[in-house]
């Protein structure tokens, strides 16, 4: 399962923030990033600008890998909803980021002679991130091959179809809420 995660507006930002500010939110935003996918077992793949692109079930493969994206989508929905508050009320700035996931089928590897980066390829790469470009901030925009590896422990909204290059058309969700049995399991601290 990939997940592109992109802050709406930073063309906007960088136009009156100074390029050490703008990297100041970009590392603390993508630390809290970072934080939340170690929590739920995805791995970051790179970071592109300020969008950032992780993915679940590999490199070692696993069958929870849609609810660990969703669950770790969520726990960054509710950092960035405290985020904004927080902001608002010190009459900050703030941005939003939008959300996007796909589950499908990747290459993963190493390309190339220099400067060696591992990174994923394939439609399922593409859709996520047709999933995030077409999202809306503050929402986390799936796709119908996630939504169907979910089942019925979350709840969403379609959203219609959106045309993916390459791909046609496509059914798309909206994340609504977690109905999650598992979260029962978590130890109180």
């Amino acid at each position: 399962t990939v997940m592109f995660i992109d802050i709406v507006g930073f063309t906007n930002l960088s136009s009156y923030l100074s390029p050490k500010q703008l990297v100041f939110l970009l590392n603390l935003l993508f630390s809290k990033v970072d934080e939340i996918l170690d929590e739920h077992g995805l791995e970051k793949i790179k970071t592109i600008g300020d969008a950032y692109m992780c993915a679940g079930g590999l490199p070692i493969p696993n069958q929870s890998n849609p609810i660990d994206a969703v669950r770790a989508g969520l726990a960054m929905q509710e950092y960035m909803t405290a985020y904004k508050n927080e902001c608002i009320a010190k009459g900050e700035p703030y941005f939003e980021c939008r959300l996007g996931i796909n589950t499908g089928e990747v290459v993963a590897g190493v390309v190339g002679t220099k400067k060696f980066a591992y990174d994923i390829w394939g439609d399922a790469v593409n859709v996520a991130s047709r999933m995030e470009s077409s999202g809306l901030p503050g929402r986390i925009h799936i796709s119908e091959s996630t939504r169907a590896a979910l089942g019925s422990d979350y709840e969403c909204e379609p959203r219609g179809s959106i045309e993916v290059k390459g791909l046609g058309q496509i059914n798309t969700y909206f994340l609504l809420s977690k109905n999650d049995p598992f979260l029962d399991e978590v130890p109180e601290i």
